[in-house]
């Protein structure tokens, strides 16, 4: 039996939803054995800032796609760097889940509209704090880290009053009944790619990108390719205070981009549409337009 080895960060709710892949992979491919490889990234080891931020959460694993000792990585899109290693590419997008952030409160605080004044929120990234500064200014916004489980249970702890973290995660994990709220898009804006899994193969093994590619999804394909077109051209990265969302509709492709202050101070948003088979240009074409608009002076 032909053995394929898939690769993954250890966390829990990377292992989930590794396992899911795995089960569809199997769905399509019953003739292959599929085995999970777990590799720690230099952000599982670091609880502090997180600096340079380009493969901070994939470098190891594609070390070990490189290297051969995995066939297949399945990664978080939002955290895969806009460029491809030499020899890797994107063999596979499956289909997304809820790309929206997510609110879990304390009893009584269970909508971000409704939050007391000065509550306490937690979380560490730099697009979710902007974006919630621009609309509550009067929250004290506090660093949250850690897997999901952990930050799960600092709210439980009374650290903070409520916690805001990708729905996605929280669904994957079978978690959906602990999302309060799903944040409006008007209000947070997803981070490019969020919702969303990669899987990445060596560029010239044309085995495992036909296996990987039987689960593609090509809306969710066109999707991602526009937002991330409009997050290479920006010139940020994945863990810059930038949001983008596109969405198909009746044959449509719709864009939406947000890039703020990091004290959310300014938000500059814009949106775009057209033909799907055209995502990366409209991707491309909306970073530009925000670029004149003024998100030039936010990017430095």
């Amino acid at each position: 039996m032909r053995q394929i080895v898939v690769g993954t960060r250890g966390s829990a709710l990377a292992l989930a939803q590794t396992r899911q892949i795995v089960a569809r992979l199997k769905e399509e491919w019953p003739e292959i054995e599929f085995r999970i490889q777990t590799i720690t990234t230099r952000g599982d080891k670091v609880q502090g800032a997180l600096k340079g931020d380009k493969g901070f959460f994939t470098k190891e694993i594609e070390e070990a796609l490189l290297a051969n000792r995995i066939d297949i990585a399945v990664h978080s899109l939002k955290d895969l760097p806009t460029e491809n290693p030499e020899g890797l590419d994107i063999a596979s997008i499956p289909r997304r889940v809820d790309a929206r952030d997510a609110l879990v409160g304390r009893p009584g605080m269970k909508s971000l509209k409704d939050l007391p004044q000065g509550a306490v929120v937690g979380t560490s990234s730099t697009r979710r704090k902007a974006l919630l500064k621009a609309f509550r200014p009067d929250l004290e916004l506090r660093d949250l880290r850690g897997n999901v489980d952990t930050r799960l249970a600092a709210l439980g702890r009374g650290e903070y009053d409520a916690i805001v973290l990708a729905a996605a995660g929280l669904i994957r994990m079978d978690l959906r009944n602990r999302i309060d709220e799903f944040l409006d898009v008007s209000i947070m804006l997803p981070a490019p790619g969020q919702g969303a899994l990669a899987l990445q193969t060596r560029a010239d093994d044309d085995l495992v990108i036909e296996t990987a590619y039987s689960i593609n999804d090509a809306d969710t394909d066109d999707r991602i390719t526009a937002e991330r077109a409009f997050l290479h051209a920006i010139g940020m990265g994945c863990m810059a205070p930038v949001g983008a969302l596109a969405t198909i509709e009746k044959g449509i492709l719709k864009l939406e981009g947000a890039i703020a202050a990091p004290d959310g101070s300014t938000v500059i948003r814009a949106s775009i549409e057209g033909d799907p088979e055209e995502c990366e240009a409209l991707g491309e074409e909306l970073a530009e337009d925000m670029l004149q608009q003024g998100a030039k002076d936010l990017v430095k």
